[in-house]
């Protein structure tokens, strides 16, 4: 049985904020090309269980996640072109283009806060910090742990490790929450911490693994 929580630890993107991609893509929508929401979700389920596999069985990727969806994204609009997928990783991966934010996030952190400390565990570019500021959530966490700063990534346990003494939390009695199995989930789960998948494309819907698809469904379930 898990231990009672004490703190709840979250990823930034893809479970707190979402990419905008209306810039990020804008190489593409001046191509006249523009991928359904639906499209980019079926290439994100693709993506995932191609880098979790890549990560589990090498130990590294060679290539980065986003290095993966955007070349199954180009060869599925039909695209050959290395520039343009390296300008699209390039732009994914700068924490100011992470700044969609879904209705409710605010007030849902708030409710959780009230019944737990929260903080943030991402790897970014040493300024999540600014674009959680931005959007209006960054008071909602009492540490933010940006592996820009700290120097490791996850799934290093190094990075999880410093989170957790930035909150004087012992692992088991903590959460993580985050949307990459290989990254997130087993990360916090070797570094001895109680996780749960933050799933909107439905990856991992057959998996098993315990997983929400909105924060809203998170507060319900503990």
């Amino acid at each position: 049985m898990p231990a009672p929580l004490k703190a709840i630890f979250f990823d930034v993107g893809n479970t707190l904020l979402f990419l905008d991609r209306s810039n990020t893509l804008a190489p593409l929508h001046q191509r006249k090309l523009s991928p359904s929401l639906e499209q980019w979700h079926a290439i994100e389920r693709k993506t995932k269980n191609e880098f979790d596999d890549i990560v589990q069985h090498d130990g590294k990727a060679d290539h980065s996640f986003w290095y993966l969806f955007y070349s199954r994204l180009l060869q599925e609009l039909g695209v050959h072109d290395d520039g343009l997928r390296d300008l699209l990783v390039e732009a994914t991966r700068v924490s100011a283009n992470w700044c969609d934010i879904r209705p409710g996030t605010r007030e849902t952190l708030q409710r959780l806060g009230r019944r737990y400390p929260l903080a943030v565990i991402s790897n970014a570019d040493g300024k999540i910090a600014d674009v959680l500021g931005r959007c209006g959530i960054a008071d909602c966490f009492l540490a933010i742990t940006d592996s820009g700063l700290v120097g490791y990534e996850k799934p290093h346990p190094a990075i999880f490790e410093a989170a957790l003494r930035s909150m004087d939390t012992e692992p088991e009695q903590s959460l993580y929450v985050g949307d990459v199995y290989s990254v997130d989930y087993l990360g916090a789960t070797r570094a001895g911490m109680q996780a749960i998948l933050f799933d909107v494309s439905g990856a991992y819907r057959e998996s098993g693994l315990p997983r929400v698809e909105s924060l809203e469904e998170l507060e319900k379930s503990l």
